[in-house]
């Protein structure tokens, strides 16, 4: 099974994702993570990565891919990508990587949250980046960047939409009702 998880900062995906990962042995891709690990093995595309990261500067989507790809195979029994794709052009090459593979995305899990819940758990988890201020950037970041991949896998039909509102368990429950549907 190959899942997409989408949603705003603070809905809940890093939370979902360990649930996901433990319940249906899949590999768990997550971008920065994926990063990290290729600077840190000095691979050619880690290289790259880290000359931007140094700079503070956003890796570019060519080497986002890359690293994405030299994980991807790692990801025999299925896998689960979070904070990848963030754009759609991002979604494109991830489209042409799996076609190549004939591995294509099951599902898309959108965690749908309210803009006013998110500010309220984003503030309440004591992070230094989480002011009222950079709060407001990143999700007009992602509502800019990241919110059209709704659209672009809506018009795929893999979308599907989570309600992200309620205890760990009973929205984990909506999230299993779904992927049991791809066992």
């Amino acid at each position: 099974m190959r899942v997409v998880f989408v949603g705003p900062p603070g809905a809940g995906k890093g939370t979902q994702a360990e649930n996901i990962v433990r319940d249906y042995g899949l590999f768990h891709l997550s971008t920065g993570d994926a990063l990290r690990a290729a600077v840190k093995a000095q691979t050619p595309i880690g290289i790259k990565a880290d000359e931007y990261m140094k700079a503070g500067a956003l890796v570019p989507d060519e080497v986002v891919i890359g690293v994405v790809v030299e994980r991807l195979d790692e990801a025999k029994d299925g896998c689960l990508l979070d904070g990848f794709p963030r754009t759609i052009a991002q979604a494109e090459a991830l489209d042409k990587i799996l076609a190549e593979k004939n591995a294509p995305l099951d599902v898309v899990l959108e965690l749908a949250v309210p803009e006013e819940e998110l500010f309220k758990r984003l503030a309440s988890r004591g992070r230094a980046d989480d002011n009222p201020e950079v709060i407001k950037q990143r999700l007009v970041a992602y509502h800019e960047q990241t919110e059209p991949l709704v659209g672009y896998y809506t018009q795929s039909g893999i979308l599907r939409k989570i309600d992200g509102l309620g205890t760990v368990e009973e929205i984990y429950a909506r999230i299993q009702a779904v992927l049991n549907e791809y066992k």
